[in-house]
């Protein structure tokens, strides 16, 4: 069978599973052949269900497919394929360690057990009602997928009691801890501007309150892990979250600083670490005039602004 064959099969079984048009791709289809291992040279019969990540499945499509995909691609896979079959009930994510992060590089992914066994009979008399069956409790199991999916996720209570869930992970549970307990006691009664998330990176967002702030922002990916505003004081609070990356260095001192430069409110700037064994790892790259909180000892903050205690430069 011809490249193109095996990949209009995979598009057409898309179709019959009843995926969205912006999902009846190439990319999605090689993203189907991979979690099957299905190369032009096999049947559907011979499929399995190996354990694969965004890279393999990308590097996976070029060497058995040709189509090679640039690097910077592999977001839109994700995204705009892998989400999609994942929130389907298609494939299951990280089924060997499901309290993975979000962003783990070794974040995988495995076709549904049940789709494989469909999918074997495809081409045969057995497939249209296999598909049938199967399409009868797709949703069920899309739903049972799911909850088992936010069973592991951080939930983070806002004041007014709304709930927002976190990616599982060292980074958002210490998010967490950022708005539970260093807010609290460093800037009681401030306002929660902006929460990110691994999973989605809009977990939470108050645009209007940044806006009267004097801030618009077009990249909302350039924002700090958490932003909070004490009004009492008028000070806007950025704070990164560092658990393998990220402390506000001078280069991250200085983005920060032109991308809230309308800012109306004084800027602090905050590296939260989880243990102190983090923040020594990190304690080189930290900028002057930053300040520091480590989560296991929360009533402390280390300073790196000289001049002063705690305050806006």
């Amino acid at each position: 069978m011809t490249i193109q064959q095996k990949i209009d099969e995979a598009i057409q079984i898309l179709k019959l599973l009843g995926m969205p048009r912006a999902q009846l791709n190439e990319r999605t289809a090689l993203c189907l052949l991979c979690l099957l291992d299905l190369p032009p040279s096999k049947n559907w019969s011979d499929a399995t269900d190996p354990l694969v990540g965004i890279t393999p499945i990308m590097d996976w499509s070029r060497d058995n497919y040709e189509k090679n995909y640039a690097p910077n691609t592999r977001e839109t896979f994700r995204r705009q394929s892998m989400h999609q079959l994942m929130d389907a009930g298609l494939c299951l994510y990280n089924p060997d360690d499901p309290e993975r992060p979000v962003n783990s590089p070794k974040a995988i992914y495995q076709i549904e057990p049940n789709l494989l066994e469909v999918l074997r009979t495809y081409g045969t008399d057995k497939f249209d009602e296999n598909m049938g069956l199967f399409l009868s409790v797709r949703e069920s199991l899309a739903e049972k997928y799911a909850k088992a999916r936010d069973a592991v996720m951080i939930p983070l209570i806002l004041k007014d009691g709304h709930e927002i869930k976190l990616s599982p992970g060292l980074h958002s549970q210490l998010i967490k801890e950022i708005v539970d307990v260093f807010g609290p006691i460093f800037a009681p009664d401030s306002k929660l501007v902006y929460v990110g998330d691994t999973g989605d990176k809009h977990g939470y967002f108050d645009i209007d309150l940044l806006k009267n702030l004097g801030v618009v922002l077009d990249n909302h990916g350039k924002l700090p892990d958490v932003v909070l505003y004490d009004e009492k004081r008028n000070w806007l609070i950025l704070i990164e979250s560092v658990t393998s990356h990220g402390p506000v260095d001078s280069k991250r001192h200085s983005e920060l600083s032109t991308l809230f430069k309308g800012c109306t409110a004084g800027l602090i700037f905050v590296s939260a670490f989880p243990n102190k064994k983090i923040f020594l790892k990190y304690l080189p790259e930290i900028s002057w005039e930053t300040e520091v909180w480590v989560s296991d000892a929360p009533t402390h903050m280390v300073h790196f602004n000289g001049s002063r205690f705690l305050g806006p430069y």
